[in-house]
């Protein structure tokens, strides 16, 4: 099934979507908003089930046309996002950027940081900086929302607790990065809010692309209109979200709610002339990774940053050329002066 949360007071109001994303209905009799629903997950998942069912049967009480605009992220704010990055390819061309070594470790230990999740931005909202000199950059993601897990849970036990699928735009201000680094204490003001997909979406959705708790589609990154990235998010993942959940789960439970990003989708192939989608390659998920191999090639970075009135939209279709979770499409802007 497929769920959304129309924008209203802080945590939104409890959506279903049909299949095709065209028409929704309140879901308020079963639960007010998306973290109520995940609570109780045992119960209100088959009446949330039934609902879908029947608006996917054209039973269309009640139901009205779905505008992404009016949605708020899935869980407009969470009790907990973890990020990890599980993409090695990601993880050593953008060290390599800034000149940090690939620790022998993270071939074997996930990497993962906590980020602020008290105010996520809906599919549609604007990417608001005070200053494009911070180095705006998308970061094209997956991630999955979990139901209650305990301490110590083993990886073959957490793909059970996978409630949820949705996409992400990790948003990250590239400039402000080593300087926060360097003090030893991890990604705070460089780690604006994330935006997520219009709708989250159960796995069994996704039929056979989802499998060994990975996605196996193409996330279809454009940039000002132009086809930027097409990395397959199954490929190259060298930890799988269970894995992922497990690591996060270590030393402590983690509640109904909890949203675990897999990291920058990125694939190692390379095309017949090189990994630009134009050169016959899959492209990128993040300008940082282009930036990364023009330094390789030319010595310095070309492309720039995200400016005002740039725009990125990620999304993922099936093997139908449907999209599954809808678009993210947003346009960076300049934040307004705080009254």
């Amino acid at each position: 099934m497929k769920l959304a949360s129309l924008k209203q007071n802080r945590d939104g109001q409890l959506l279903v979507v049909s299949r095709n994303l065209g028409h929704a209905v309140s879901a308020a009799a079963v639960a007010p908003t998306l973290q109520a629903a995940l609570d109780d997950w045992e119960e209100t998942a088959p009446r949330l089930q039934e609902l879908y069912q029947r608006l996917n049967d054209g039973d269309m009480a009640g139901a009205f046309a779905l505008d992404p605009a009016r949605l708020a992220a899935p869980l407009p704010r969470a009790y907990q996002w973890a990020d990890g990055s599980a993409y090695l390819n990601h993880v050593e061309l953008v060290r390599r950027a800034r000149g940090a070594e690939m620790p022998e470790s993270l071939r074997n230990d996930p990497l993962m940081y906590q980020g602020g999740s008290d105010a996520f931005l809906g599919p549609r909202d604007p990417i608001q900086v005070a200053d494009t000199d911070w180095g705006v950059d998308f970061e094209g993601e997956v991630a999955v929302i979990t139901g209650d897990v305990p301490m110590g849970i083993t990886p073959d036990a957490a793909a059970s607790r996978i409630h949820l699928l949705m996409l992400v735009n990790d948003v990250s201000l590239r400039n402000l990065i080593p300087g926060e680094l360097a003090k030893g204490f991890g990604f705070f003001q460089s780690k604006p809010s994330s935006a997520f997909s219009p709708v989250a979406v159960t796995p069994d959705e996704l039929g056979e692309a989802w499998r060994d708790a990975r996605i196996h589609l193409p996330l279809r990154v454009d940039y000002n209109g132009q086809p930027f990235g097409r990395a397959n998010a199954g490929i190259d993942m060298t930890f799988n979200f269970s894995r992922l959940i497990a690591h996060a789960a270590r030393t402590r439970p983690m509640e109904a709610g909890t949203i675990i990003g897999s990291g920058t989708v990125s694939n190692r192939q390379q095309g017949t002339r090189g990994p630009a989608i134009r050169d016959g390659g899959v492209g990128y998920s993040c300008i940082a990774e282009q930036r990364m191999i023009e330094t390789i090639g030319q010595g310095r970075p070309v492309t720039p940053f995200m400016a005002y009135g740039d725009r990125v939209r990620i999304d993922m279709h099936d093997q139908y050329g449907q999209s599954i979770f809808g678009a993210i499409d947003q346009q960076v802007v300049p934040y307004p002066e705080p009254e």
